[in-house]
Formats: C-alpha cells, structure tokens, sequence
C-alpha cells in the first residue's frame, strides 16, 4: 500500500483506495469530553476502486490517527502496531482495553502522523508504503 499526502479539501481526514479491491476501514483516534481522554475507534466505511471517503469530518485536533484497513476477506491492508478495538458490523467504540471480555475484537491499528495540520489525505495504493 502507498501511504501519505497532504491534499486541501473540505473533509478533514480523508482515505483514498486507489487500488483495484474494495477496502473496509476503521479509524482511531484520542478523544477528549469535558474531564475525560479516551481512545475511541469508529468503523467500517467500505471504500470501492479509486474512491475517497472522509472518516473524520471536524477539523483534526490530534497529531496521530490510527486506521486499520482490510481487504474483502478481512486481510489486513496496513502494517499496524498499535492494538485498538473493533466489532464486526459498524461500531463505535470508547477504549482500547479488554476488548474480547467487551465483544470485540483488537485489531492492528496504523499510525498516521499528520504533522498537526487540520486536515489530510491518505492514498492507499498497490505496491506498499510510500
């Protein structure tokens, strides 16, 4: 998978499949509410051939977002190393711990470092990381 560019536009934190598969994404992110920080995984958006979808639609306020990215038969797309959870239909989930015990399951999440800007473009494509 190619990773990694910054592009203007509307959505703050986009994906762009430009391979020839279907990918389904899930995304993490540390969330903040009144006197709590917590981590928080949302998903699935499945994304066809050569579309984008926009996973976090507010301006981004965390230097790091974590996706996990699958094929159609639930390979993982990304070299992720950071566990996080996800559930098998759509899903938001609050924490990253005891996942099994809550019903889900912990996947390898990948860091995206956006360099503090408030919005990006990720492009997965055939071939790695770029």
């Amino acid at each position: 998978m190619n990773l990694l560019s910054v592009v203007s536009a509307h959505a703050q934190f986009a994906v762009c499949n430009q391979t020839l598969d279907v990918v389904n994404l899930a995304v993490g992110q540390e969330v903040s509410e009144q006197t709590q920080t917590f981590w928080q995984t949302e998903g699935w958006w499945t994304v066809g051939a050569n579309q984008c979808v926009n996973v976090i639609r507010d301006k981004l306020v965390n230097r790091y977002i974590y996706l996990y990215a699958t094929d159609v038969f639930g390979q993982p797309l990304l070299n992720g190393t950071t566990s996080m959870c996800v559930g098998p239909r759509r899903f938001v989930i609050r924490g990253d711990r005891d996942c099994w015990a809550n019903g889900h399951q912990k996947a390898p999440f990948y860091e995206v470092d956006t360099q503090k800007t408030e919005r990006w473009t990720l492009f997965l494509s055939t071939g790695g990381l770029q």
